[in-house]
């Protein structure tokens, strides 16, 4: 049995789970998230738990059983609590602010990035070059949060660029002039 797959899903009170059509609706207080789902993946609802379990054991089954309880669990989250991901910008000049729907970032190129903001996420920019990413769909936000690290990755010799907050960069040494 899959590791992930029967480890129960718990619903917090003020969040509504309902699965017909093979389509899993979650609604909670900060919205309402929809996603389908395999007619060899079943649902069922026992004392404020979700428990999800599989038809066969082929292996693709197997697959789906962990993967549709992970989705159904971050639905669960993301409309009880909601994810964010915080970004760092690194080097002299470089900054972000956020201008209505537009993201408007200084790079450090001739001109400046303009990124426009998905709806779903929401954004914070920081004095101190943090960027804080936030919305209900895990993916959403970890998606726009890469799409803006892309933008100027951190590079090894002085660490300048966009980098997460949780992320090591490894330096390197660079020229040391000696001969």
């Amino acid at each position: 049995m899959s590791r992930i797959g029967k480890i129960p899903v718990k619903v917090p009170a003020g969040v509504k789970v309902s699965f017909n059509n093979s389509t899993i609706t979650v609604e909670g207080p900060k919205g309402k998230l929809a996603q389908s789902y395999h007619n060899v993946i079943n649902f069922e609802s026992k004392d404020g738990e979700i428990v999800v379990t599989r038809v066969n054991d082929e292996k693709q089954t197997k697959s789906f059983h962990g993967l549709y309880r992970n989705l159904l669990n971050n639905m669960v989250i993301g409309v009880s609590a909601g994810f964010t991901r915080v970004l760092v910008i690194n080097g002299v000049g470089y900054r972000a602010e956020v201008q209505g729907s537009i993201l408007v970032m200084n790079l450090g190129f001739s001109n400046d990035v303009y990124v426009g903001i998905p709806e779903g996420i929401t954004l914070k920019s920081e004095a101190n070059g943090r960027l804080l990413i936030s919305g209900i769909d895990k993916q959403e936000v970890g998606e726009f949060a890469s799409q803006i690290r892309k933008l100027r990755a951190p590079e090894p010799y002085k660490g300048k660029g966009i980098r997460y907050e949780d992320e090591h960069i490894r330096r390197k040494v660079g020229k040391s002039g000696v001969k």
